[in-house]
């Protein structure tokens, strides 16, 4: 039997794993942690934390598996960013989380690049990506170090080895697209031409061991939570697609061999190097999901997620909110966007803005499905989806409606550690498919439209034009 160990290092928090040869769960540890949000678009995290909590779950999770493990693997946050002392792999300055908007600025300046950027390495020049706020790093916290995503430092310190991997790397507006290769003249664009790189590894490479968790065990397995998801519910055939509710609500559509440039405002990266070949996906951005639920927690309309469904409305009264508490990502791309309710009387209840927050994310999603069936050509048919919101009934629902298309939910609350744990089982046995890797899975709930087509577009609308009017109320006057 081949036992996996797999970490899936968030921003709300570090989940280890112990995955069995069948997928089956022996052991799982967590850790929660707290983003530190502060005026100006600060979103930071205390690298220190990120680190001990990886050690602290993994060593949990392994000792209460009973089973030694053969392998470990490691799925990252993606876009959060760290300077750091590679002699001593000490931490010289706080994790600037994908979510912080401080490199907006950087962006602001390279905008007459803009298009060339997005043709080159599939994305959209914005500070949610790494390079910018690796820029900013640099111009404002310190020239030390060598600066790179979390990944690569976490890795360090598990095996003393300078990587990370292609799907990795694509997210960071350093790497072309085609060729998943760091590209010079991106580089030298945000100004990083002395920086040490990380080598660019495959997701199924066994890059070291680490002794961190027992005895050396090799590493593999490394991909971007998102994409880690996207594998975990195989999504292997182009037109595939998933959206995973965390902290913010994250839709991707694998495109097959082809790096699709959108034409509608969403990136295209890398999904997974792995067996020898290269799959591509688009993907599209909410910013804030169970962000925007911990929000309503903090203000007293909740006291837990799990009331979301006693608590909310089961009709609406005409309210309507735009969640928009980090900006707002595809297709409009404005970091200075605003949160904003409308709609509300006299008789609007706490039940009334509970619904609004859920119907809001699940508008923003229904329309990144709607570009992505423009990007691909062809219709989405169903929709699959993981993460901790979707066990509110309420919102998946909402989500169906929105979308006008079957919603199925992944059984298991742990698909972007499943993702990961399939390639390290890949990086083990090389004679394995993907297929065979991720596996078969059943959809623990599916939910079907009930709302019209009309009164779908209605709605969709509507929230629309608040949304437009959001962002208008944000641009120069």
């Amino acid at each position: 039997m081949t036992v996996v160990l797999s970490i899936d290092q968030g921003t709300s928090g570090t989940k280890a794993i112990v995955v069995g040869s069948a997928g089956e769960t022996l052991a799982i540890a967590e850790a929660e942690l707290r983003p530190r949000y502060g005026e100006g678009g600060v979103v930071e995290q205390d690298p220190r934390a990120l680190l001990r909590s990886v050690l602290e779950t993994g060593r949990r999770a392994v000792a209460e598996a009973g089973h030694p493990i053969d392998v470990v693997a490691l799925a990252n946050q993606g876009e959060t960013v760290l300077a750091w002392d590679r002699g001593t792999g000490a931490p010289l300055s706080p994790a600037i989380v994908w979510q912080d908007r401080r490199a907006a600025s950087v962006c602001a300046g390279l905008s007459e690049h803009a298009e060339w950027v997005a043709e080159r390495t599939g994305l959209v020049l914005d500070s949610y990506f790494s390079a910018p706020k690796m820029a900013w790093l640099r111009g404002n916290v310190t020239t030390e170090g060598v600066v790179t995503t979390v990944d690569t430092w976490l890795l360090h310190h598990l095996t003393g080895e300078f990587v990370t991997d292609a799907a990795t790397a694509s997210r960071s507006l350093l790497t072309d697209v085609d060729t998943a290769a760091w590209d010079p003249e991106l580089i030298g664009l945000f100004g990083l031409d002395d920086e040490p790189l990380p080598r660019i590894v495959a997701c199924d490479e066994i890059i070291g061991t680490t002794r961190a968790f027992g005895v050396p065990t090799p590493v593999a397995g490394l991909i971007v939570d998102q994409q880690a998801a996207l594998l975990a519910e195989a999504c292997l055939d182009a037109g595939a697609a998933k959206c995973t509710f965390g902290t913010g609500a994250f839709l991707l559509a694998n495109t097959g061999a082809t790096a699709v440039r959108s034409t509608a405002g969403l990136t295209s990266s890398v999904a997974w190097r792995a067996a020898g070949q290269t799959a591509y996906c688009v993907d599209g951005q909410v910013y804030t999901a169970a962000s925007a639920i911990r929000w309503i927690r903090d203000l007293g309309f909740i006291r837990t997620a799990g009331e979301l469904d006693t608590v909310a409305a089961r009709q609406a009264d005409g309210t309507l909110c735009v969640p928009a508490l980090a900006g707002l990502a595809a297709p409009w791309w404005r970091p200075d966007a605003t949160a904003t309710f409308t709609g509300m009387t006299l008789s609007t209840g706490p039940e009334h803005l509970v619904l609004a927050v859920l119907q809001g994310i699940a508008a923003q999603v229904a329309t990144l499905c709607e570009l992505v069936t423009g990007d691909l050509g062809t219709p989405l048919t169903r929709l699959r989806a993981d993460g901790g919101l979707t066990r509110s009934r309420t919102l998946m629902q909402a989500q169906a409606d929105l979308a006008q298309m079957p919603v199925d939910v992944y059984p298991s609350a742990h698909a972007t550690p499943l993702g990961a744990a399939a390639l390290a089982r890949l990086a083990l046995d090389p004679r394995m498919t993907l297929r065979e890797a991720v596996g078969p899975w059943r959809p623990a709930a599916v939910y079907e439209p009930v709302w019209s087509a009309e009164r779908a577009a209605e709605f969709r609308s509507t929230w629309t034009a608040v949304a437009e009017a959001t962002v208008r109320k944000g641009d120069p006057t």
